[in-house]
């Protein structure tokens, strides 16, 4: 009987099972081309499993970790997933190899070595091969209604590509809302992105935001594991900041006015402005929970996603299609990536009906919001996340089918509406980490062959990506 599958998080899609094992301790070099991978490589495996390795460009011999990247592996499943984010990992009697047709897959190859050196002296002989079900992982930061420190980004970033999640949404800005006796002028609201054009000063929020070194930072954070950010501008409601900015482009409350041109042109200038700073595809506009002029909302539509595309981006935008354009959809730009939230404003099968590619980023399911009394103030239910959840579950009989084409992925997501709680930063984490592991898992590769208690266990034993 071959070896049993290593402890690996998300677990491997595929393991062929060898005899024998491979001691730790005879490695002694990483031998790789992309010099930054294999000097990372030399240090982490030293915080993780206490070797001292020598990095190398030579020859493989017995005692290497050899990286390499194989554009054409023969005879692998998992398709055009594999392709793009797959790679192998193979343990003989006296080398361990990572291969994988692309930098990302290696990467996510040498994340599941430090895993599997962390939970063990000696590596199980074997094979792996591995690969995610679906292109979108995804967790969003709601940073407009609450500012969020550089350095905690930074730390979800790295969090992430330890569990091969791949794409980090920041929420960019939002604004609170109205009490049943305020006015719009006593709800806060915030942007977070300092503009460089003097015409836009006074824009970003003085509580906090992020200039063009923090995001850089954020950018290359992402690079280094394996993450992209999509950054979100979101108009024309939930734009109160906007509205305080220039309030002859409002219409009293957190809406713009789309019948005035300006208010339109003004999110293209802020796109324009800011998209330089964007490595990434993608951008999202927002529109959602627009509650006036559907025509001229079609209109905003339509000329924001001609916009980001002409700026080099994929739009992507939160589904209200069902609400704004009365069930039927119709004039509306289909080349805008979707995030179905809430299936009374467009759900997954109004979607693909209408010929759109969609993000799971269901609210009763995946929405986090701290000290509310909805959806989940406490956290993310993680044992009915593995046990009953997967990409293509959604709420109302709006279930798709595992694998669907249309289906990118999925997305959870913090929301801070409850402006006035006094939580922190590390209030947030507690409450979402506990279930990143769980969410990267059922993105990654389904249930993984392991119940809940084991599965948990198997994330205490992977432990925190290395410093």
């Amino acid at each position: 009987m071959g070896n049993p599958a290593p402890v690996v998080i998300p677990r491997l899609q595929q393991w062929d099972g060898g005899t024998g094992f491979l001691p730790a301790s005879s490695l002694a070099r990483v031998v790789a081309d992309d010099t930054v991978l294999r000097d990372r490589l030399v240090r982490e495996i030293g915080h993780v499993a206490g070797l001292t390795l020598t990095a190398s460009g030579g020859l493989a011999r017995d005692g290497d970790i050899v990286l390499t990247l194989d554009p054409a592996p023969a005879g692998q499943a998992g398709g055009v997933r594999f392709a793009e984010e797959g790679y192998l990992l193979a343990v003989t009697g006296g080398q361990v190899r990572i291969s994988a047709p692309t930098p990302i897959g290696l990467f996510y190859g040498t994340r599941s070595l430090l895993q599997i050196l962390r939970t063990t002296t000696d590596l199980p002989l074997g094979t792996a091969a591995d690969w995610p079900d679906y292109p979108v992982r995804a967790f969003m930061l709601d940073v407009g209604r609450r500012f969020f420190t550089p350095a905690f980004i930074r730390e979800h970033l790295a969090l992430m590509g330890w569990f091969k999640l791949n794409e980090l949404q920041l929420h960019l800005n939002d604004n609170g809302f109205l009490a049943p006796e305020g006015t719009w002028q006593d709800v806060p609201a915030g942007f977070r992105l300092v503009p460089d054009d003097p015409a836009l000063a006074g824009l970003a929020s003085t509580d906090g935001a992020y200039d063009r070194a923090d995001w850089d930072s954020f950018e290359e954070t992402a690079a280094a594991n394996g993450v992209t950010l999509v950054p979100e501008i979101d108009a024309p409601a939930h734009a109160l900041a906007f509205v305080r900015f220039r309030p002859s482009l409002g219409l009293g409350d957190d809406h713009l006015d789309l019948s005035k041109p300006a208010a339109t042109q003004f999110v293209k200038d802020l796109f324009t402005e800011f998209t330089p700073w964007f490595r990434g595809p993608h951008a999202h506009f927002g529109a959602d929970e627009y509650l006036a002029d559907e025509p001229r909302y079609k209109d905003f539509f339509n000329t924001m996603a001609a916009h980001l595309r002409a700026l080099g981006k994929r739009p992507r935008a939160w589904g209200s299609l069902t609400r704004m354009a009365d069930g039927v959809p119709e004039g509306y730009d289909r080349d805008v990536v979707i995030n179905c939230w809430a299936t009374v404003w467009y759900g997954p099968h109004e979607a693909r009906r209408d010929g759109y590619s969609f993000v799971n980023t269901s609210d009763s399911l995946l929405y986090v919001v701290p000290a509310a009394t909805y959806y989940h103030p406490d956290g993310l239910d993680g044992e009915h996340l593995y046990d009953h959840w997967a990409p293509h579950v959604f709420p109302d009989g709006q279930s798709v089918e595992p694998g669907d084409p249309d289906l990118l992925g999925a997305m959870s997501a913090v929301w801070n509406d409850i402006t006035a709680a006094p939580y922190t930063e590390d209030d947030v984490r507690a409450l979402v980490e506990p279930t990143f592991a769980v969410l990267a898992q059922k993105m990654w590769s389904g249930a993984g062959g392991l119940p809940y208690a084991a599965f948990m266990r198997a994330v205490r034993e992977a432990g925190p990506p290395p410093q």
